[in-house]
C-alpha cells in the first residue's frame, strides 16, 4: 500500500509561472467519490492513469495510482458524466529534507472553477517544515472543501 503524504495551499498570485519548469493539461473525473475510496481517472497530457485513494486523516492518506491506456481513460472519463474538471498543473521545483525531487504542483482550475488555483506538495514525512514561495497562502489541508473530489461535486451541485 502507498501513502500519500500532501499539503495543500490557496495560491495567491502568479508567480508560479515564471517559476514552472513543465506543465500538464489534466482531465479528471469521479467514479466513485465515497471518502472511504475515492476512485479517479485521470488524462494527463496523453497519459491515462486509475487512482484510488483511502479516507484522509491529517495530511496522509493510502493511494494507489496505475498507468492505463488513455483510450480506456477516455472511455472511463465519459462514464463519469459531469463529474469531470478541468485543470492546468504546473511544476516548481522546491526544497524540502529528505527528499531529492520536491515540487510543488500548482492546479490552475478552469471551467466552473476559473480563478480557483491551489498548491500542493508531497512529503516523505507530515511533520516536516517548508518553506513557503511567495505565491502561497492559506493552507487548506484537511480542508474538504478544497478535494477534488469535492470541488467536481461542487460543479455538478
Amino acid at each position: 500500500m502507498a501513502k500519500e503524504i500532501e499539503r495543500k495551499f490557496l495560491v495567491v498570485n502568479d508567480s508560479y509561472k515564471q517559476l514552472a519548469v513543465r506543465r500538464y493539461e489534466i482531465s479528471q473525473g469521479y467514479l466513485s467519490s465515497d471518502p472511504r475510496a475515492t476512485v479517479r481517472v485521470r488524462i494527463k497530457g496523453d497519459r491515462g492513469f486509475l487512482t484510488v485513494k483511502g479516507i484522509t486523516v491529517g495530511a496522509e492518506r493510502d493511494e494507489w495510482e496505475y498507468e492505463i491506456p488513455v483510450d480506456d481513460a477516455r472511455q472511463m472519463l465519459a462514464l463519469c458524466g459531469t463529474r469531470v474538471l478541468s485543470k492546468t498543473r504546473w511544476i516548481i521545483p522546491a526544497e524540502v529534507e529528505g527528499s531529492d525531487n520536491a515540487a510543488w504542483e500548482v492546479d490552475q482550475f478552469h471551467g466552473a472553477l476559473e480563478g480557483l488555483t491551489v498548491a500542493e506538495i508531497e512529503l516523505p514525512s507530515a511533520d516536516l517544515n517548508v518553506s513557503l514561495p511567495t505565491f502561497i497562502g492559506s493552507e487548506v489541508t484537511g480542508d474538504v472543501r478544497y478535494y477534488n473530489s469535492s470541488l467536481v461535486a461542487s460543479i455538478v451541485g
